[in-house]
Formats: C-alpha cells, structure tokens, sequence
C-alpha cells in the first residue's frame, strides 16, 4: 500500500512541475496579440478548434503548449508569438525556431523558450512577424514531418508573406533542420544552421535555391565544424555544376565558422553551447531576416 501511494504522490508532482515553469507568468500579455494571439486565422477567421487545442498560458508574449492535431503526424506542440497589429487583413512574414536537446516536450513544458533566445531577438528584426517554436520530441524524421506539418497548417491558418518563412535551427534542431530541407525546402525562404551537421540530403536545398547560412565553432565540441565544412563544399559544388557564379553561390550559402576568440570574448563556456549566442550576432540575424 506505502509503495502505491508513494508512486501516486511521484505522478502528481511530476504533473504539477511540468506547469509551474509558467506559473509566475500566466498573466504576462506583454506583447501578445489580445484576442487575436494564436487564435486569428487567415482574413480574420478564427483557427479551427477542432484540429489546434489553444494554450492557456503565456510567457514573455507567446501563447504556450498549444497542440496541433495532425491527422497524419500525430500531436504537435508548439508556442506561438502573434503581434497585436496582426488581424488578418495583409500578409506576416512566418518564423520557425527549431531547439536544441534539452528543451524537447519529454523535457519540460516550454523549456525550450527558457533555453534559447533566437525568437525573442527575431521581433527586433520584422515587428510584423508571427513567431512560432515547436516543442518536438526528437531529432529526426518524426520531428522534420511534424515540423512540415505545422509549418503548413499556419501557413493556412494564418495570413502569411509565402516569400518570407524563415527557420533555424540549433544542435539537434539543425539535424531536423536539415531533414525538413531535404523534403519540402520550398517552404522556406532562408534558414539558419547552428551547431550542428546536415543529416538530409543536400540536392533538393541546391534545387530549390534556399539560401542557408552554416555558423559553428572552429571546435565545437559535440560535431566539430568539419562535417558541415564538408556539406557546404558539397552544396557550392552543386551549384557551380549548375552554373551559378560565385556572388551567386555566396548570396545562397554562407559559412561562418568562428574562433574559439568569439566565444571567450563573450563569457562563453564551450563553443557549441556558445551556439546560443548567434541568437544575439545582429550579421547572422539580419542575414537570416532580409533575404
């Protein structure tokens, strides 16, 4: 008997934990849209209730744990930012942030916003944008589907600009990162690659013209930068076989591999968690946001 109302007593504390990261913020409107905050579809009509269960609470202006009901990848998590001018009359651009390990949905209820500041720094950058981070539970083609997924059905939900989507993604992000390019890069206009390495293919990326920029450092301790060193020589050989010139090719692809000086000069305590501090890099921002 002790050992079952022990086990009853572990579950609900589990339960209770996984809520009380927002607990101090279930009020905190800072920045959301009011009403329209991740409930406001395209021309003004409201997302429909029956595919998309909406979040309850809010943190630092994004509605958290909303789940989109996909018939064919299951249950989606993600967070969203709306900004209050938005009402469905013109086009937003659509930003897509894909975490790291450590802040997957088996690791706690929007801890991923907690580790990462790539969608928080992403409003300086274009005030009509719609901001969107999925909670995935992996890294790889589960993940990369459901990421398809969500991407689709808000850019059917909402009033998106098809020519600006963006996505990053770091650590394991960037690994689905690199598997959502592989099958459907025409969704995006530009991506960002961080601390990571390319496990899709590199051809549909080259195809379809994406521009991508890699940044890793020199030494990053979990890939090491010569994987995706070796994945951006593949990509520019690609498109030299394509006949594109080489301010084409550097207008495509960018590869920035930093100095461990980079890290040191910013406080930083290894190169790949070091990854965090691109979020903050206004070169590698603004080059994400403006192609």
């Amino acid at each position: 008997m002790k050992k079952i109302i022990i086990g009853i007593i572990v579950v609900c504390v589990s339960i209770i934990s996984s809520f009380t990261l927002f607990s101090c913020h279930s009020k905190d409107n800072t920045n959301v849209g009011g009403s329209n905050a991740g409930q406001m579809g395209n021309e003004g009509n409201m997302i429909d209730s029956s595919v998309v269960t909406m979040g309850t609470e809010t943190y630092r202006g994004f509605l958290v744990d909303n789940v989109y009901h996909s018939k064919n990848n299951g249950d989606i998590h993600f967070h969203i930012y709306v900004p209050k001018s938005y009402d469905g009359n013109k086009p937003y651009a659509l930003y897509v942030s894909l975490c790291g390990y450590g802040g997957y949905y088996f690791q706690g209820v929007g801890i991923n916003l907690r580790q990462e500041n790539f969608v928080f720094e992403a409003q300086k950058y274009n005030l009509e944008m719609i901001i969107v981070a999925p909670q995935l539970n992996d890294w790889g083609n589960i993940s990369a589907n459901q990421t398809i997924a969500l991407t689709e059905y808000l850019i059917s939900a909402y009033n998106i600009e098809k020519s600006k989507v963006y996505m990053n993604g770091y650590s394991g992000g960037g690994e689905t990162l690199s598997l959502v390019m592989a099958k459907k890069p025409e969704l995006f206009s530009a991506v960002l690659h961080v601390s990571s390495i390319w496990n899709g293919e590199v051809q549909p990326l080259a195809n379809n013209k994406v521009p991508v920029y890699f940044v890793i450092g020199e030494r990053d301790e979990y890939y090491g930068s010569t994987r995706i060193s070796r994945t951006y020589e593949t990509l520019c050989g690609l498109y030299r076989a394509q006949g594109l010139s080489d301010e084409q090719i550097n207008n495509l692809a960018v590869l920035d591999v930093k100095p461990q000086s980079y890290f040191t000069e910013r406080g930083a305590k290894s190169q790949h968690g070091g990854g965090g501090l691109f979020a903050f890099d206004e070169n590698i921002m603004d080059w994400l946001f403006n192609r």
